[in-house]
């Protein structure tokens, strides 16, 4: 665990961005029961913190990617943030829809990406990285040369650890999971038993609940 993890992962918690609730799961778009819930949308509603996570964005990116010559932010969560990071760096940014649209130039990656440019991926969330790596792989058909990915949390699942390599795709986060559940713990916020609990759903997240 870094200090900046441990920081981020406070500031995330003091705004209820993430909520934890082993008792009463939630229930994803993908029919997963989750003890947790993350909408870091709600990070921009804080300017405090909102300037803090883009800070963090900007130093790991001028420590690991100094040649980054643009910035992508993927549809829809991340593009705000990769505006922002953009903006702090002086750079060009473009963001990825999850799918072309419908109608005029039918367009998948927004604003003028050139063949060749280096691009640092900004992104909000991190699960089992299906979508993240499919901007990804957008933005590498296009012509991009993808340096590598940049997340505000992640689950940490295997799966997605997994994917991630596979596709050749460095991810670096502010915050994941292992943090979030260390600091809950040591704060009081959950039990040893829910500890455990939460630990055996990053397991097996499509199972665990039912």
């Amino acid at each position: 665990m870094n200090d900046y993890q441990l920081e981020v992962t406070k500031k995330l918690l003091e705004i209820n961005t993430i909520k934890i609730q082993p008792s009463s799961p939630f229930t994803w778009a993908s029919g997963w029961l989750s003890p947790i819930y993350c909408d870091n949308r709600k990070v921009l509603s804080y300017p405090a913190t909102r300037t803090f996570i883009c800070d963090q964005f900007v130093r790991i990116i001028k420590e690991k990617y100094p040649q980054a010559e643009i910035i992508a932010g993927v549809a829809t969560g991340a593009i705000a943030h990769g505006v922002l990071v953009a903006e702090k760096l002086g750079l060009p940014f473009v963001y990825v829809r999850s799918k072309p649209k419908d109608h005029g130039l039918e367009n998948l990656i927004e604003g003028d990406l050139q063949v060749g440019q280096k691009v640092v991926i900004i992104e909000d969330l991190v699960s089992t990285g299906g979508s993240s790596l499919k901007a990804a792989e957008a933005l590498s058909n296009f012509g991009g040369d993808v340096l590598g990915m940049v997340a505000i949390f992640t689950y940490d699942f295997p799966v997605a650890n997994e994917n991630f390599k596979k596709a050749g795709v460095e991810l670096s986060t502010l915050s994941n999971y292992q943090t979030l559940i260390k600091l809950a713990f040591d704060e009081g916020e959950v039990t040893l038993e829910e500890m455990e609990n939460l630990q055996n759903w990053r397991k097996n997240p499509a199972e665990w609940g039912r």
